[in-house]
């Protein structure tokens, strides 16, 4: 991963041909506590504020319109289509789309956002991934969708996992009840849990190659660039940003 710094600052991943970014929370508009890059309208901030820091992350990758959608952990994905443009579904947790100019946004503080692009089929995906979807296999139902829709082979997506919560502060007290017993095993400390390998270990057995997953291993709790619902709620009472991920094809 390399990480852009001009007034905004964002992630790119070398392995993802088309405009992306996995942006930090520093030059946007917004005021605490949604200081200042915050891409969600649903939380308390400002919602001119919010169109004005999805602008700004629009320019810097120069792309001409954005599609955002209200997540709910679940495993439905949404193809874009020209009427998207002017609302935000409900219910949907990936967005796939074919039109180029446009970004397709992830809001999270400390899920994870998942870009892939398909270059040969000019198809490009965002996943949100937290660890409902993980449980849910929103990876593998993006996936798959982009198989049976677009004609893309797995083994040619190239794909990024953004900063997220790391295995050093994704703590599970009742992960008995919560994770599937295969996930037990993806645990450096007991009780703590890394989804990077997680999200890894999915893409691989939905058919990507390891070698196309760029993982880039920031965690959201412990640097403070980022928004971190955890964080927040060890400070308080959990109101924050939401950090935003985006890919589209150019325009």
């Amino acid at each position: 991963m390399r990480l852009h710094t001009p007034s905004l600052s964002y992630y790119t991943s070398s392995l993802l041909p088309v405009p992306h970014g996995m942006f930090r929370r520093n030059g946007g508009t917004s005021t605490a506590p949604f200081a200042s890059l915050n891409f969600s309208d649903n939380i308390g901030d400002q919602q001119e504020r919010v169109q004005a820091n999805r602008t700004l992350a629009l320019e810097a990758l120069r792309l001409s319109a954005l599609v955002s959608v209200r997540q709910v952990h679940a495993d439905r994905v949404l193809v874009v289509q020209p009427a998207d443009l002017t609302s935000e579904a409900d219910g949907y947790d990936a967005i796939i789309s074919t039109l180029p100019g446009v970004g397709l946004l992830i809001q999270q503080a400390d899920c994870q956002a998942i870009l892939l692009s398909a270059p040969r089929q000019g198809v490009v995906a965002a996943v949100h991934c937290g660890w409902r979807g993980s449980v849910n296999g929103i990876i593998a139902t993006t996936i798959l969708r982009l198989k049976t829709d677009f004609g893309v082979d797995p083994a040619e997506l190239r794909t990024a996992i953004s900063p997220s919560l790391g295995p050093c502060c994704a703590e599970f007290i009742n992960y008995r009840q919560e994770l599937p017993a295969w996930m037990h095993a993806f645990q450096p400390r007991p009780g703590y849990f890394d989804f990077w390998a997680i999200s890894r270990q999915q893409l691989i057995a939905a058919g990507v190659p390891a070698q196309k997953i760029d993982i880039a291993a920031v965690c959201t709790r412990c640097d403070p660039h980022f928004f971190s619902y955890r964080r927040a709620c060890h400070h308080g009472n959990g109101t924050t940003g939401r950090n935003g991920s985006i890919i589209g094809l150019p325009r």
